[in-house]
């Protein structure tokens, strides 16, 4: 949880309800939400949860305002940390409400997140033309470590200043 967000950890059975476009009780979702992404965080978890280990999985999140409730965004892990401790993250928002800085505030949030559950690295990249997702991962203290001719890499190592 942040100031302004919480973000609610999806249970097996909110990624499945998610992935069938059913919303749950407890569940009231933004006009564009979910977006193609959150399905494929949601998807990305149920694949661990039925093909690996779930429970090690550090989750696929809904991303909501405090003020009204509304799932407005996803962020997750792309599976378990590997063998070295890292793990890749992902997020977004839904159109109406992205420039609020509520991207770097659920991002700093899973950083410390990460690194209370033992995980010891964090990595995310951006195509060179995110310019905003690139603004994002370095306001949440994440580092560049690379680019390619398409994308920018970056990461986050607890104990690792930028």
């Amino acid at each position: 949880m942040t100031k302004r967000l919480v973000l609610h950890r999806l249970s097996v059975g909110e990624a499945e309800e998610l992935m069938a476009g059913a919303r749950n009780e407890s569940a009231r979702w933004a006009p564009e939400y979910p977006m193609d992404d959150d399905l494929a965080a949601a998807r990305r978890f149920l694949r661990a949860c039925t093909e690996g280990d779930g429970a090690r999985h550090p989750g696929a999140f809904e991303i909501r305002r405090r003020t009204d409730g509304l799932a407005i965004g996803g962020a997750d892990f792309h599976g378990p940390a590997g063998a070295d401790g890292s793990v890749t993250i992902g997020y977004g928002l839904v159109p109406s409400v992205r420039g609020q800085g509520y991207a770097s505030e659920t991002l700093r949030a899973l950083l410390a997140y990460a690194r209370e559950t033992g995980i010891t690295c964090v990595k995310g990249d951006a195509d060179l033309d995110n310019v905003a997702s690139q603004h994002v991962m370095a306001a949440a203290g994440m580092r560049l470590v690379g680019e390619d001719e398409r994308v920018r890499y970056y990461e986050s190592v607890p104990g690792r200043t930028l």
